[in-house]
C-alpha cells in the first residue's frame, strides 16, 4: 500500500512539473509587437435614415499577449442615402472619420476573437459638422496576414447605427 502511494505521488509531482514548465516556456516565448492592417467595410445601416456604407480603414494593433491585443482604428466611412425628406429634398450621404481604441480577446484556437471598441465619429461631408460617440462591438477572425470580422456600430448623435463587415490585410511591424 506504502509503494502505491508513493508511485502514485510520484506521478503527480511529475506531471505536476512538467504542466508548470511548459506554462512557463509558451509565456516567455511569445514574441509581443505591433501589427497593421488595412481593410475594407462595407455595412447595412438598422434604421431607415441610410441605405448602405462604404469605407475604408487603418487599424495599429499592439498585441499585449498571445490571448489579448489594444487597437487604434482610424478611417473614413460614408453612408448613402437615396431617400427624401418630407419636403421631397434629397437626405445627403454622411461620410465621417471614425477615431476608436479598443480591446481584443482571442477566445478559440488563438484565430477567432472577441472586440470591444469606443471613440468618436468626425463628420466631414455635405456641410455636416457634428462629432458624435461611438462605440462598437464585433467578432473575427484572424491569422497571419488576413482579418475578417462582423460588427455592431452605433453613432449617438448620428442617430443611426450599421451591421458590418470588414475584410483586412494585415502585417507586423
Amino acid at each position: 500500500m506504502k509503494k502505491l502511494q508513493m508511485l502514485c505521488l510520484a506521478a503527480f509531482t511529475f506531471l505536476f512539473a512538467n504542466t508548470t514548465f511548459a506554462q512557463e516556456t509558451e509565456a516567455t516565448n511569445y514574441d509581443q509587437g505591433f501589427r497593421l492592417g488595412f481593410g475594407l467595410n462595407g455595412g447595412l445601416p438598422t434604421d431607415n435614415d441610410y441605405d448602405w456604407s462604404l469605407g475604408g480603414d487603418v487599424r495599429l494593433q499592439y498585441d499585449l499577449s498571445k490571448k489579448t491585443s489594444l487597437t487604434l482604428t482610424t478611417g473614413f466611412t460614408n453612408l448613402f442615402n437615396g431617400k427624401k425628406d418630407a419636403a421631397g429634398n434629397d437626405i445627403k450621404d454622411l461620410g465621417f472619420i471614425p477615431a476608436k481604441a479598443g480591446f481584443k480577446a482571442f477566445v478559440l484556437k488563438d484565430q477567432f476573437y472577441v472586440l470591444g471598441e469606443l471613440g468618436a465619429g468626425f463628420a466631414v461631408t455635405n456641410g455636416y459638422n457634428q462629432t458624435t460617440f461611438l462605440w462598437a462591438p464585433g467578432i473575427g477572425y484572424a491569422n497571419k496576414y488576413i482579418d475578417l470580422s462582423v460588427r455592431y456600430e452605433d453613432y449617438h448623435d448620428f442617430r443611426t447605427n450599421q451591421v458590418a463587415l470588414r475584410v483586412a490585410y494585415g502585417f507586423k511591424l
